[in-house]
Parts: structure tokens; C-alpha cells; sequence
């Protein structure tokens, strides 16, 4: 391409250069109305990545307002750098999650690692204290070289990146199939803690108020991830490596505790991360929110390169980078903390009238677009929707029981699968002890982390049977929910609220759109049944490459509390003696399960269904249980269904067992995927008062101390295991393949 002095607006509208940075045609005749001329180079490129998806969510909108958002204990839901919910004592807790699938697949230790650090500067950036990092990954099967190359790399840059900026990665997820070969996900979780007194906001308000660049400077690395982002993987994804960023978390930890400093100076008026698009965004945003304008002055701007142009600048999404606004006559006193951490810090520009966004470079005025135009005024496409044809087929068939010859493989072979096999090879290269205040860290149902100085603590968990979306969009989404407020539940918590990263292929596609239309609605129904709204989220689209889309994978964040830190539940078994209970009846539902999976290699039918008030009720009574102090362990069952789950809570103590007695079909008793049921263990002079307080739990068995699982029917014994037997094969499998 030529230098951009050179290009003329004449030829970016004649050459068609506008359509190489992802604007279309009727997009570019809006710009050209708006500016009531041609648009400059530079003014093309802000257009471009402000009006893609990834920054304006321009197809995703119209769905988005569909979830739920407000509640009373919501202090801020999604619109800002994250969400906020109160959480009692003038506390509260903030937190979002947020993709870097792209970037990884080209890229994917940096691009694992700065969607760590970016997930990190949205929550500080609200004025919160980052006390956890959460993952959910997703990955083709590890029977190629690229899918073992992508895995070890992204597994290595989120504990590049987490570990050495010292935030402690508590928990996640990794789930493995085809339709993720060429399209790896990457969704980080980030949470924080704040005083209401504390919270921030990114707002460049106050005329003449100064804005403040502040941390690393700019290069030309990241130039336009957003519309990278915002488009199909491209077949030769090397191409696009000037797109992924290069993270410095040693810097990130600096530019955290200097933001925290400076929040408590009321000279600050408002704070923002350089995100996606950069200082683009993140300017406009500033303004547009607090309806005003913004100048900036590029050759104040630290630069990495030399001879940047002002299109470089403006696009670039170089990490570790902050954009302050500061009331003015008190710059010195907000720059004097960033010095003080050895940070770079500079006035870059200042809050103008007229709701204009200029951007000036040697003297020249390179930039001047109305600042709502970029935001709050960005094209929103209402785009069509078509069920999709192979759901109505998958409808059409009924539930059938697999033929299981061997209940005892079948068992091993299961625990074996990767996405049911233990990920301790992935967290024991996470720091999850760090700062002190992990009581319940990776392979729990949820992670828990203290609030240090209260007897109060937070229970995190990220979900998604992307098989059971891809089965069923609507279904599915109410599942990712209930799963995910079970698994807090399980831990002992009550469930608060969600952060959503929706990740999809092509929208254009009508059956796709469909599906993010229907597992939206699903979620939304579910937060509803739930009482969890959506306080903050991220879209990521077009995850898709030679014409392949991946499953629909819409990720649930979830944060519960517990009141008291005596209500912190382990997923385990814990002593021989205690009775074992199922709670919820178990029907014949193996559509998207582990076991069709294994068996048959591909997955159809109906997915499992549910109930969302019976749903709420059981959460409601085994919550009330476990805080009447009836419980000793609870655990969520979920894929490979009750035999999965039995070895799984025997995994922590192998010295322990478990006899246990099924009724009915046995293949569905042991390896349905029915939902909203839970595995629990309690103390055997409890049974009365747990058997009254809750509706639908029935007893299956008993904890044992001769290590050994031990299951019967009604015609004897169908299986014996040693219990390190199976953990063996459990914890071998995933080092075992990328061996």
C-alpha cells in the first residue's frame, strides 16, 4: 500500500481502499454524509475500526439488549470497562470477561497473554483491585501438531502473562473438539475488588480538563486487531501477525498500582484502557459519553517508532497504555504518581465544546469527526435469521440408551475423553496461590478466594456446552447459565450475576445469527429464573475459517458469595461413612453427551431439557442446606453424567471409596447428561433434617475407606475399580497426547 501522505480521499473512495479496512459501501456513503465531504486516510482507518463488530458490536446489538441488566445489587452493568455489583459493607466486586481468539490462533502465546492483560486493565480501569484471573478455553483434539502447538502455547501465555504480573489464575475451563481446529478460544476472566467510594468511570468531562496518556508507548504493533477481529480467519493467518500484539506484564503491574493510587485523587475525573482500537476508542468513548469533545496533539504522544503517521497512532493497540482525564491546573500531581512507578506519563489534549473529535500531528489537523459518530451513533444492522436445518432434523429423533457392553471401560475410556480428563497439566503452570486468599483453587466446581479482613468470599466459575448450544441455541444457553449457578451453589455461594463472552461464526449467515439469537434469549431466561443479571460482556464473530463455523460458544462468567466463610463447600468426598445422594431424576438424555461423543463421533438429537423453576428451586434448597450445615460435599453433574462425577469427588483422598447402589437402566443412571442434578455427601445423623429440606434427593450409596468405586444394580455388581486406578487414567490422559 502507499505511504498514507500519499492517498488521496479521491482514492480511497476510487480504489475501493475503504473495503480493505473492513468498511463497506453503504458504510462509506454514511461517512461521507456525516462528514459532508470524503474522509481522509486517517479518518477512513478510526471509522473502520470504531464501526467494526469487535468495537461497536453493530450485529450483536439488537440481541444484547435482550438480556436482563438491572437489578438492586447492580452498581454498574455493561457499557463501561466492566461491571460492578454491591456486595455488602461498601464492597464490591467487578468483573468481565473478554476474547482474544483471533490474535491466539496467529499468535498464541501473545495472543493468550495480552488478552490477560487487557482483561486486567478493564477492571482496574473501574478503580477495582484485580484479585483473580479466570480462563475458558476451547481447542480442536489433540491429534495434530497445530492443535498440540496452539494448546501448550496459549496454556504458556496466560501463565507468562498472570503469573508474573502477579495475579493468581483460580480456575477455568478447556474443552476440545473439531469445529475448533482452526479457531481456537481464548476468553479471559478478570475479577476485581472496590470500596464504592472508589469506582471509576471513563469520561472526559469538564471543558478544558486535560487528557493524560499514560504507560508504555506506542508502536506499531496491534494496528487494527479490530477489524482483524472482525472478520473470518483468513487460510494464510500468518498474513496477520502485525495485528497481535506483544504484552510486558512486569509494566502492567506498575500501571495497576499507579491507577489505583491515582483514583483516590479527586483531581481525576475520568479513566479508561487503550482496548481495542486503541487510542481511538477509548478517546471517542471518553467523550462521547460525557458529551463533549476531545483534542489531542499526536506529536505529544510517546512513540516506540519513529516517523509514526498519524493513521499508526490513532490505530495502533500497543499494551499497557491508559488515557486519563484530569482537571486542569493538576496535571503535575497525577504525573508526579505515574513517575513515581517509573511510568511515562504525559498531557496529550485536552476536553473541548462542540462534541468534535480533532486529532492534530505537525501542526496539522489530521482528524475531525463528530465523536458520536464513532460511538453511540455506529450502524446497527438488524440482520436475517433462519433456523437452522440440521436442528429441525436433529429434532426429529428420539432419545435413545448407547449399547454399553463394559460399564468399567466404558467408565475408563470416559475419564479419558479431554474434555473430562484432568487439566492439571494446564493449572500447574498457573500461579493460583499468589496474594494469598485462594481457598478453593483450579479443579473445583468453582474457585473461591477470601475477601481479606471479613469472613466473606467469592465463588468464580466460567461454563458452556458449546454441544448442547450447537444441539439446541435456546436450550443450551439456559443450560450454560444453570450450570454455572450450579457449580457456584455447589461451592456453597449464592450465585450474583454474570459477564458473557459470545463467541460465534459468521453473523451474515442467517442459521448462525440464529443461533446467537437463540442462545441469547436462552441465557436472558435463565439469568431471569436465576436472579444472576448480565452486568458485563464481550462479542466475538466471525470464528470461522474455509467456511467452517465453530460450535456456538457462548462463555458464562459467574461470581457468587458466601455470607460466611463457614459456607465454603468442597466438591470432594470427605470421610467414610457419610451417605451419598443424587438430587434430581435422571431420564434418558444423551444428545451432545460424552458418551454419543465416544461411542459415535459426532453429536445429534435433542439436547437434554430443562425446567428453569425446578432448576431455581433445587439450587435454592441445596444452598439452604449447605448453609444450614447439612452438607459435607457437593458437586454438579455434568458431562459423562453420575458415573464421571462418582470418580471425580473420590479424586482428592484415593484411600477412599464409594458402594453405591443404581435403579433403573443402568447406562442412563450412570452416564446420562440429565440436568440440574447434584451429587451430594453428608453426615449420616443429618439424613432426617437434609432429606426434609430437600424435595428430590435420593440416597444412592455410601462414602467407603477401602478405596475402591463399587456400583450394583438390581441383578449385582457391575463394576469394581480401584479408585487410583481410574485417577491414573484420568490425570494421564492430556499428557499422554501431547506427548
Amino acid at each position: 500500500m502507499l505511504q498514507t501522505h500519499e492517498i488521496s480521499p479521491e482514492q480511497i473512495e476510487s480504489e475501493g481502499i475503504y473495503q480493505e479496512m473492513g468498511l463497506s459501501d453503504s458504510e462509506f456513503e454514511m461517512i461521507k454524509k456525516i462528514l459532508g465531504r470524503l474522509p481522509n486516510f486517517t479518518e477512513t482507518g478510526i471509522f473502520s475500526v470504531m464501526w467494526s463488530e469487535h468495537c461497536s458490536y453493530k450485529t450483536s446489538k439488537p440481541l444484547l439488549r435482550k438480556f436482563p441488566t438491572k437489578a438492586p445489587h447492580v452498581l454498574q452493568g455493561p457499557g463501561e470497562g466492566a461491571g460492578i455489583i454491591d456486595i455488602g459493607d461498601n464492597q464490591a466486586v467487578v468483573f468481565k470477561i473478554e476474547s482474544h481468539n483471533h490474535p491466539s490462533a496467529v499468535e498464541p502465546y501473545q495472543g493468550a497473554a495480552t488478552g490477560v492483560g487487557g482483561i486486567i486493565r478493564d477492571v482496574f480501569s473501574m478503580g477495582a483491585r484485580p484479585i483473580a484471573l479466570m480462563n475458558s478455553l476451547r481447542f480442536g483434539n489433540l491429534t495434530s501438531n497445530r492443535v498440540k502447538y496452539l494448546f501448550s502455547e496459549v496454556v504458556s501465555g496466560i501463565a507468562g502473562y498472570g503469573n508474573c504480573v502477579g495475579i493468581p489464575t483460580v480456575g477455568g475451563e478447556v474443552q476440545f473438539d473439531d469445529s475448533y481446529e482452526d479457531n481456537p478460544l481464548v476468553n479471559a476472566m478478570c475479577i476485581g475488588l472496590i470500596n464504592h467510594d472508589d469506582i471509576q468511570k471513563g469520561v472526559a468531562a469538564g471543558i478544558g480538563n486535560t487528557v493524560i496518556y499514560a504507560g508504555a508507548p506506542t508502536g506499531r504493533d496491534g494496528i487494527h486487531g479490530a477489524t482483524f477481529a472482525s472478520d473470518d480467519l483468513a487460510e494464510d493467518a500468518t498474513k496477520d501477525r502485525p495485528a497481535v500484539q506483544v504484552g510486558d506484564p512486569f509494566m502492567e503491574k506498575l500501571l495497576i498500582e499507579a491507577c489505583l493510587e491515582v483514583i483516590h485523587s479527586d483531581a481525576l475525573v475520568g479513566m479508561q484502557d487503550m482496548g481495542a482500537a486503541g487510542l481511538t476508542s477509548s478517546a471517542s468513548e471518553m467523550a462521547s459519553k460525557a458529551g463533549t469533545g476531545m483534542e489531542m496533539d499526536l506529536d505529544l504522544v510517546p512513540q516506540r517508532e519513529e516517523h509514526m503517521t498519524a493513521y499508526e497512532l490513532m490505530l495502533s493497540e500497543s499494551q499497557e497504555r491508559m488515557l486519563l482525564v484530569v482537571k486542569k491546573g493538576r496535571e503535575k500531581e497525577i504525573i508526579d504518581v505515574f513517575t513515581h512507578y517509573g511510568l511515562s506519563a504525559v498531557a496529550v489534549g485536552h476536553v473541548i465544546e462542540g462534541n468534535v473529535f480533532r486529532i492534530i500531528q505537525h501542526g496539522e489537523v489530521q482528524a475531525e469527526i463528530p465523536v458520536d459518530a464513532l460511538a453511540e451513533e455506529a450502524p446497527v444492522y438488524y440482520l436475517p435469521s433462519q433456523e437452522a436445518t440440521y436442528y429441525q432434523e436433529f429434532q426429529k429423533i428420539r432419545n435413545k440408551v448407547p449399547v454399553v457392553d463394559n460399564y468399567g471401560d466404558t467408565l475408563k475410556r470416559l475419564l479419558q475423553q479431554p474434555t473430562i480428563a484432568s487439566k492439571e497439566w494446564v493449572y500447574d503452570q498457573y500461579d493460583s496461590m499468589v496474594q494469598t486468599n485462594t481457598v478453593n483453587g483450579p479443579g473445583s466446581d468453582a474457585a473461591v478466594v477470601r475477601i481479606k479482613g471479613t469472613n466473606k468470599s467469592l465463588a468464580i466459575t466460567t461454563d458452556c456446552n458449546s454441544r448442547y448450544i450447537y444441539l439446541d441455541p435456546e436450550i443450551g444457553g439456559k443450560i450454560a447459565v444453570a450450570e454455572a449457578a450450579r457449580n457456584i451453589v455447589c461451592s456453597g455461594a449464592r450465585p450474583l450475576g454474570i459477564t458473557d463472552g459470545l463467541n460465534f461464526g459468521n453473523p451474515t449467515n442467517p442459521e448462525v445469527f440464529w443461533q446467537m439469537e437463540k442462545s441469547v434469549e436462552g441465557i436472558s431466561a435463565a439469568c431471569d429464573a436465576l436472579g444472576t443479571p448480565v452486568i458485563s460482556g464481550n462479542v466475538s464473530l466471525y470464528n470461522q475459517s474455509k467456511g467452517k463455523a465453530i460450535f456456538p460458544t457462548p462463555i458464562v462468567g459467574m461470581v457468587g458469595l458466601h455470607e460466611s466463610l463457614e459456607h465454603i463447600t468442597p466438591s470432594f468426598f470427605q470421610s467414610a461413612g457419610d451417605l451419598i445422594y443424587v438430587i434430581g431424576e435422571t431420564k434418558h438424555e444423551f444428545g451432545g453427551s460424552e458418551l454419543q461423543n465416544m461411542l459415535e463421533g459426532s453429536y445429534q438429537g435433542r439436547a437434554p431439557e430443562i425446567d428453569l423453576a425446578i432448576e431455581a428451586n433445587r439450587q435454592a434448597q441445596l444452598l439452604q442446606a449447605i448453609q444450614q450445615g447439612l452438607v459435607v460435599s457437593a458437586h454438579d453433574l455434568a458431562e459423562g453424567g453420575l458415573g464421571v462425577a462418582l470418580a471425580e469427588s473420590l479424586f482428592s483422598n484415593t484411600s477412599l471409596g464409594a458402594d453405591i447402589q443404581l435403579d433403573g437402566d443402568t447406562t442412563t443412571a450412570l452416564f446420562s447428561e440429565t440436568q440440574s442434578r447434584f451429587l451430594i455427601s453428608i453426615k449420616a445423623e443429618n439424613q432426617v433434617a437434609f432429606e426434609k429440606a430437600v424435595d428430590d434427593a435420593g440416597a444412592i450409596g455410601v462414602v467407603t475407606e477401602e478405596g475402591n468405586l463399587t456400583i450394583r444394580n438390581q441383578e449385582g455388581f457391575i463394576l469394581t475399580e480401584k479408585v487410583a486406578d481410574l485417577e491414573s487414567l484420568w490425570k494421564g490422559a492430556i499428557p499422554c497426547l501431547l506427548k
